[in-house]
């Protein structure tokens, strides 16, 4: 069996628009749990944090968002 595309609390971005759920392509949600190798159920939460769609996406149907950027520091004489 393959490694997992997604990890369990990945941020990823809905591709496609699902009118039946009333979501379009961008949306973004994170993994909750992964049903199988190629399905994950994703949360898609507001900015309060409510949860207002969770429900199982193929692989296909997602894309992975991910945060690279620099390392913050911290001067411990500036705190």
């Amino acid at each position: 069996m393959r490694a997992p595309k997604f990890k369990l609390l990945d941020t990823v971005a809905l591709l496609e628009d699902i009118p039946a759920r009333k979501l379009r392509a961008g949306e973004v949600g994170t993994i909750v749990e992964i049903l199988n190798e190629n399905v994950y159920e994703v949360e898609f939460s507001d900015n309060d944090g409510q949860t207002y769609a969770q429900f199982a996406l193929r692989a296909d149907q997602i894309i992975p968002l991910h945060s690279r950027g620099r390392p913050l520091r911290m001067n411990m004489a500036e705190v």
